[in-house]
C-alpha cells in the first residue's frame, strides 16, 4: 500500500497541514519538526502524488506537445529538440500524435486539458474550414501559452517558430536549373497545409526567375503520403514529355518516389534527378546519396520550447512572436544533368 501525507504525519506526531508545508516547502516549520518529517518521508520512501500537488496548487510541471505524425523523422526531431530544453528546467512533457485527423487532434487537446498542463507546443492538423473549426475555437479558450511549431494558422493569435518553406523550394529548384533541367516536376504535400502551398510558391518562383515557363502538366497535387507519391512517379515515368527531374515536397512522399524507381528500373541522377524536402536517414543508412533541403527540425523544437518558457515566466500577456528559420540546401549529386 501506498505511503500517505497521513501516514508520515501520525508517525511524527504532526498535523497533515505540517508535512504538507515541509513538502512543498512553503510557511514555518520549526528545523527540528522539518529534520523529523524529512527523515520519515526518507525512512518510508514516500514520492510525492504530481496529480495531487497540481490539485493543491492548480498547477503542475507538465506541458503538452501534440505532432501529427510521431513515425515522421521531421517530428521525432522537434520533440528531440523540445524535450532537451524541457529538462534542463525539469519540465515533464505529455506527448500525443494526431496522425493528421482532426477528431483525435480535438481529443488530445481535451485529454491534455485535462491534465492542467502549463502550456501546448502543437503543429495543427490542416483545416478545410478554419471559421468552424472547434480545435482552433477549444485552442483559443485553453487559457494557456500556445507555441505553433511550424504549422502555421493565420486566423488565430498564437506565437510560434516556422521553416522558410518558400526558400527552401526555391533553392532546391534553383539546384535542379543549374543543373542543366529545364524539365521538372514537382510533388506537392497535401495543399489544405500552409507549408505544401509555400514549397509550390518558391518551385514556381525559381522557374519564374530563370525564364522557364510553368508547365501545368508538371505539377502533380499529393498529400504527404509514399502510397501517393508511388502512383504519381508512376504516371511521370510514362509521360511522353517526360520531365527530367522531380522535385519531392517531403522525406515521406520521396520514399514513394525510390520505390517506383525502383520498381522500372530507373537510374538516379541517370534516368531521373531528384531532391527532396527534409531528409531520410535511412536513404543514406543503405547508400543512397539524394540531395535536398534540411529543415532544421531540432532548432525548431529548442527555440519553440524557449518561446513556450519566455511566455510562462512572464508576470504579463506577451506579444505574438514568430520567428522563422531558413533552411539548409544539402547536394549529394542525386540533382545532376545527365544527358543521353
Amino acid at each position: 500500500m501506498a505511503v500517505t501525507i497521513n501516514d508520515i504525519a501520525v508517525k511524527v506526531g504532526v498535523s497533515h497541514a505540517t508535512v504538507s508545508r515541509v513538502l512543498n516547502n512553503s510557511g514555518y516549520v520549526k528545523d527540528e519538526t522539518r529534520k523529523k518529517i524529512l527523515k520519515v518521508i526518507k525512512d518510508l520512501n514516500y514520492t510525492p502524488s504530481a496529480i495531487a500537488r497540481s490539485l493543491s496548487t492548480s498547477k503542475t510541471n507538465t506541458i503538452g506537445v501534440i505532432v501529427p505524425d510521431i513515425n515522421n523523422l521531421f517530428f521525432g526531431e522537434i520533440i528531440k529538440g523540445i524535450t532537451e530544453i524541457a529538462d534542463e528546467h525539469n519540465l515533464n512533457i505529455i506527448l500525443c500524435d494526431t496522425d493528421e485527423d482532426k477528431d483525435k487532434e480535438l481529443k488530445a487537446i481535451n485529454v491534455l486539458k485535462e491534465q492542467r498542463i502549463q502550456g501546448l507546443l502543437i503543429t495543427p492538423t490542416f483545416y478545410k474550414n478554419i471559421g468552424k473549426c472547434e480545435n482552433l475555437n477549444t485552442l483559443k479558450n485553453l487559457g494557456i501559452p500556445i507555441i505553433l511549431i511550424d504549422g502555421h494558422v493565420e486566423y488565430l493569435d498564437f506565437s510560434g517558430v516556422f521553416i522558410d518553406h518558400i526558400k527552401g523550394a526555391y533553392d532546391g529548384t534553383v539546384a535542379l536549373i543549374e543543373a542543366g533541367h529545364r524539365k521538372i516536376a514537382i510533388i506537392t504535400g497535401d495543399m489544405k497545409s500552409r507549408p505544401a502551398k509555400e514549397r509550390l510558391l518558391g518551385y514556381e518562383k525559381a522557374l519564374e526567375d530563370n525564364n522557364i515557363p510553368i508547365n501545368k502538366e508538371y505539377i502533380f497535387y499529393g498529400d504527404y503520403t509514399y502510397q501517393t507519391a508511388y502512383k504519381i512517379t508512376k504516371i511521370i515515368l510514362k509521360m511522353d514529355n517526360r520531365p527530367t527531374a522531380i522535385f519531392v515536397s517531403s522525406n515521406t512522399t520521396i520514399l514513394g518516389c525510390i520505390k517506383a524507381f525502383y520498381e522500372e528500373k530507373v537510374n538516379i541522377p541517370k534516368d531521373m534527378a531528384i531532391i527532396g524536402f527534409d531528409r531520410v536517414d535511412v536513404l543514406n543508412i543503405i547508400g543512397m546519396d539524394i540531395s535536398f533541403i534540411n529543415g532544421p527540425s531540432i532548432e525548431l523544437g529548442r527555440i519553440g520550447m524557449k518561446m513556450l518558457l519566455e511566455n510562462l515566466n512572464s508576470k504579463e500577456p506577451m506579444e505574438i512572436k514568430r520567428e522563422t528559420i531558413l533552411p539548409e540546401l544539402l547536394l549529394k549529386g542525386s540533382e545532376k544533368y545527365i544527358k543521353k
